[in-house]
């Protein structure tokens, strides 16, 4: 588990900690990939959105193993949100604005997405 502080300096932290994982899974680098995106899209989500970059209030990491699938779990202190309210990034209205991709980035690069107390808490699933 990995837990940081609500600073966005601390989205750097995601990768080696992503090496981490892939190094003890031997995962193949197009798995590597979606997860690194996924995890930093949702870590930066959990704290600009989830904790409004608060810094006293934690963003948590976890990933666990199932079978030949690995979770990744990201939780924040926020009061979460509705995914379904999300505006779709690839609407025409959509495409000129910056930001906005993240929620469906994760749901493009992962094979699952599920939300838990609230939309505080995204676990991603890639199988491996």
């Amino acid at each position: 588990m990995l837990k940081l502080s609500s600073d966005p300096r601390n989205i750097a932290l995601v990768e080696s900690f992503v090496e981490q994982v892939v190094e003890r899974y031997k995962l193949s680098p197009d798995v590597y990939g979606n997860i690194l995106i996924s995890l930093t899209e949702a870590v930066n989500n959990a704290i600009i959105h989830g904790n409004c970059n608060d810094q006293s209030k934690t963003v948590q990491i976890q990933f666990r193993r199932h079978k030949d699938c690995l979770a990744v779990r990201v939780s924040d202190e926020g009061r979460g949100f509705d995914p379904c309210s999300v505006p779709d990034p690839t609407s025409p209205e959509n495409l000129m604005k910056i930001g906005g991709r993240g929620v469906f980035l994760m749901h493009q690069l992962s094979d699952a997405v599920e939300y838990h107390n609230n939309g505080s808490t995204v676990e991603m699933q890639f199988k491996i």
